[in-house]
């Protein structure tokens, strides 16, 4: 009997999660769809999982509560008693501009910390377990904007940047069983994006297009693509992929 795989993939209901949700099952694994809100798109993916070939059940969490973090570890354990990879896909932020000191409070701070940095050290954690048995990998999705101080707000690019420093940290403290590395996109077109930029959205997709050496921009498979390359790599840990189209070197 084929042996199947488990993942937990959070904040898989749409854009990059959902897509690496569906790029997993592709293998025939399974994965445990997470959503905080729309019930709907997650039993969508899920059933998407499964016409590519794995299986997938949907569990709803907020995973800045460390309870439903646990719960989403326990929701693979129990459906297949295997936990092999975590995608920490999870995350928010606040649109603001950078030279608008006065456009976030510590409220703002506090939520997006939670989400983006708080809740994939919590994941890791309730996941940490299963993980050293199976010796797998946890893959955190962080962004440029952790590199390059840019993006939608000072108080994302900081979580982006904090989150780096996590994927460092705990790659030398659970290695050899677990491996962690964090792939960071750049401009992503995604609902989540284009609702945030609005009506500024094409502006700032054609502004990235004409500064990365590409030309280009992604699309959330791109991304999803080196998210399971990640998990796959059994002999890399602890790194910071970007994947960016060339946006942070620039052209000539």
């Amino acid at each position: 009997m084929r042996e199947i795989k488990a993942f937990v993939v959070t904040g898989s209901s749409s854009g990059v999660g959902a897509s690496t949700a569906v790029e997993l099952a592709r293998r025939g694994w399974a994965v445990v769809i997470n959503y905080s809100k729309s019930h709907t798109e997650a039993e969508e993916i899920a059933q998407a999982c499964v016409r590519a070939g794995g299986e997938a059940v949907v569990v709803r969490g907020d995973v800045a509560q460390d309870a439903d973090c646990r719960r989403l570890a326990a929701a693979a354990l129990d459906k297949w008693g295997r936990l092999d990879g975590l995608v920490n896909n999870a995350g928010t932020t606040k649109f603001a501009p950078m030279r608008n000191l006065d456009a976030l409070s510590a409220e703002d701070f506090h939520r997006i910390f939670s989400v983006n940095l708080i809740a994939a050290y919590q994941m890791i954690r309730a996941c940490e377990g299963p993980l050293r048995t199976a010796r797998g990998a946890v893959v955190n999705v962080s962004s440029i904007a952790g590199t390059l101080g840019i993006g939608s707000s000072v108080a994302y690019a900081c979580s982006k940047g904090a989150l780096n420093t996590l994927t460092l940290a705990l790659a030398r403290a659970l290695g050899p069983e677990i491996r962690v590395n964090a792939v960071l996109p750049g401009f992503t077109e995604t609902r989540w994006l284009k609702q945030g930029l609005g009506d500024q959205y094409a502006r700032a997709k054609a502004a990235y297009c004409e500064q990365s050496a590409l030309g280009t921009t992604l699309t959330p498979e791109e991304v999803a693509a080196s998210i399971v390359a990640l998990l796959e790599s059994k002999k890399i840990t602890g790194q910071l992929l970007t994947v960016d189209a060339g946006r942070s070197i620039g052209t000539m």
